[in-house]
């Protein structure tokens, strides 16, 4: 009897602690928690892609300027180095992001947009003439972030007054 007795004990006092676990505000508290990991993991990522990124860039700079071809030509499309610099910079908006949810817990639209719309424009300026379908979807992407910007900046002007 004594053993059934402490199982009882055990499987109530389980119980007790699930209903305790389990409230609202502890189950949010563990969401909270895992967001800020997962934010955290992706913050750490994302300094990896900056840094490599970044060494593709300085290598090929490096190689096509000094070694390839040392006369301080190009021999690669200069569009191709614009995109790899936007590429470093949409990585650093991202980190941006991130590093913005983990101080204030929210998601800052604007910068969100302001994202979105640098790597439109990335596709913008190593756009492929020959690629007659895809200007039409640029441009109603460049048009619907660029509405976007300016309501979510209006609302932010009159919230601030």
């Amino acid at each position: 009897m004594d053993i059934a007795m402490r199982l009882r004990q055990q499987v109530t006092n389980l119980f007790r602690f699930l209903a305790i676990a389990f409230t609202d505000e502890s189950f949010l508290k563990a969401i909270r928690r895992v967001e800020n990991i997962v934010s955290k993991i992706m913050a750490i990522a994302l300094v990896f892609i900056i840094f490599i990124a970044l060494f593709d860039l300085l290598r090929l700079l490096t190689f096509d300027l000094f070694v390839i071809e040392p006369k301080g030509t190009f021999t690669v499309p200069l569009l191709k180095i614009f995109g790899m610099f936007l590429n470093v910079l949409i990585a650093l908006e991202l980190m941006e992001n991130v590093t913005a949810y983990l101080r204030h817990h929210t998601i800052q639209l604007e910068l969100v947009i302001v994202t979105a719309l640098t790597a439109v424009a990335r596709k913008v300026v190593i756009f492929d003439s020959k690629a007659d379908g895809e200007i039409a979807g640029l441009a109603i992407a460049v048009l619907s972030l660029s509405i976007s910007y300016w309501i979510v900046r209006s609302q932010s002007k009159i919230h601030k007054h």
